[in-house]
């Protein structure tokens, strides 16, 4: 579900949802993402916010885009170690949130805590039969 009206693009907010469901084993390694054309239309966004979330995805790693097959999965949590250069990007965007956590008050603990419970609710969502 996009929230149009949320402060965050509806881009990352495609990007974040593809990312969760590779996590979780919704998606996995080797399958098709609909079309941007498609996903747009579905979404009733314009498919160019979809083409730039799936850019990102991209850039990341995360899926593979050609003429032919369009979008497909590239990796999931099953696909073996991290790539080189992934760790480098996520410490980042890790420093970033927990440099506002700290601005906003939060405790060490109370980071951990937060951090323990998402990792372990991605981990125990029921994962898709494949």
């Amino acid at each position: 579900m996009l929230d149009l009206d949320g402060d965050l693009p509806i881009y990352q907010q495609i990007r974040d949802q593809v990312v969760a469901a590779i996590a979780t084993g919704e998606l996995a390694a080797g399958d098709a993402l609909p079309s941007t054309r498609q996903l747009g239309a579905d979404l009733a966004i314009n498919f160019h916010t979809v083409s730039k979330a799936y850019d990102l995805l991209r850039s990341e790693g995360l899926i593979r885009i050609n003429r032919k097959s369009g979008a497909v999965v590239r990796r999931d949590p099953n696909s073996g170690p991290v790539e080189a250069g992934i760790v480098d990007g996520w410490r980042i965007r890790l420093r970033a949130l927990l440099a506002e956590a700290v601005a906003h008050g939060m405790s060490e603990a109370d980071i951990r805590s937060h951090v323990e419970s998402e990792s372990r609710e991605l981990r125990t969502t029921e994962r898709a039969p494949r």
